[in-house]
């Protein structure tokens, strides 16, 4: 299993299961060390720091959230702000959402978080890509509220982010339905910009990268499964 609570999850039903790391960080890590001007420069940014907006890949979770980040970003003129586009969608469908107000590049998503500041982000695996980049973020999620009651009642997590339930705490701030307004999104912005707390979720994000066991996930899986067919 890739993430560590997994092992006791799978223990309650008396399967034994070994824990071999996260395969993430060896993507991630593995990923040479960038210029950050020049990086800017090959996806034809400015000289500004770099918002991102990262509203998720389907349709009805981009319609919703998308206009609501985008109201919430336009607080911090200083910042380039920039969708991750899903490359299953076409530019002219977030062009039809929120206009010509936000650059929108699609299929870059590493490279776009290895020069952002800060980033608003759907929940999914794409919380835990931007923690392991060590990006301050905050999750936004807005969906259907008779789906969600239903989800709710039927999941019983503390959390719906990655980073959230791996660490057991809140260590990023989650905006879900009601509370993912643009005045909830700008308050929880300027948090992360604070120098003092930002360095915390920072803090948090090593101890995040460690609890995922390192470097080695696909090498550990493969030493793990030759160990248990020799017997």
């Amino acid at each position: 299993c890739i993430l560590p609570f997994e092992k006791d999850f799978y223990a309650q039903f008396d399967f034994d299961v070994d824990f071999v790391g996260h395969p993430l960080i060896d993507a991630i890590s593995g990923r040479k060390e960038v210029n950050l001007e020049d990086k800017k420069k090959e996806l034809g940014l400015g000289e500004k720091k770099v918002l991102l907006l990262m509203p998720g890949s389907r349709k009805q979770e981009i319609s919703t959230i998308l206009p609501i980040m985008t109201n919430a970003a336009e607080n911090f003129p200083e910042f380039d702000l920039v969708v991750a586009g899903a490359p299953s969608q076409d530019h002219s469908f977030y062009k039809q959402i929120i206009g010509d107000r936000v650059k929108i590049i699609s299929g870059k998503t590493y490279d776009l978080l290895e020069v952002a500041t800060v980033a608003l982000v759907t929940s999914g695996t794409a919380t835990l890509e931007t923690a392991l980049f060590k990006v301050p973020e905050v999750v936004c999620y807005k969906g259907n509220w008779l789906s969600y009651y239903i989800a709710r009642q039927l999941v019983k997590i503390k959390y719906i982010s990655l980073v959230n339930l791996i660490m057991d705490k809140e260590v990023i701030k989650e905006l879900i339905q009601g509370e993912m307004t643009v005045v909830g999104i700008t308050k929880e912005l300027e948090k992360c910009l604070d120098p003092v707390n930002k360095e915390k979720i920072l803090k948090s994000f090593d101890e995040l990268e460690t609890k995922l066991g390192g470097t080695g996930a696909s090498t550990n899986a493969a030493e793990i499964t030759v160990s248990h067919a020799r017997g």
